[in-house]
């Protein structure tokens, strides 16, 4: 007998429609976070790199910023999780700075280039 097959609790996971609502509500509020140097939020920016949802709702993300020394570098992961856990029925969120690959102006949507006049 499996380690799984042995567990009281019965194995689930999140549906099709329950993953695409999950996405959008993170979506939704990744884009309330805002670099305070650059008028525009961390999701459009790019800085977001990764966002993995659990079945269990546990969210894991990878995030950047515009520069290493950035001066809010110890405090947006904490508005980054604030956010997220926002959304109801999460179980937790990590969120993990990452500087590979480093963060450069192509990673940014167009909607981001258009409100910095980058075009």
């Amino acid at each position: 007998m499996t380690d799984a097959a042995a567990s009281s609790e019965p194995m689930t996971s999140l549906s099709k429609d329950e993953l695409n609502r999950l996405t959008d509500q993170l979506i939704e509020k990744l884009k309330t976070v805002y670099d305070p140097e650059i008028p525009v939020d961390i999701y459009e920016l790019g800085l977001i790199y990764k966002v993995d949802v659990s079945d269990d709702k546990d969210v894991a993300i990878d995030m950047t910023l515009t520069a290493p020394g950035c001066p809010v570098a110890g405090e947006m992961p904490g508005w980054v999780r604030d956010a997220v856990m926002e959304i109801p029925g999460l179980k937790s969120c990590n969120v993990e700075l990452v500087f590979e690959p480093p963060w450069d102006s192509s990673r940014m949507s167009d909607e981001a280039k258009l409100q910095l006049n980058m075009f």
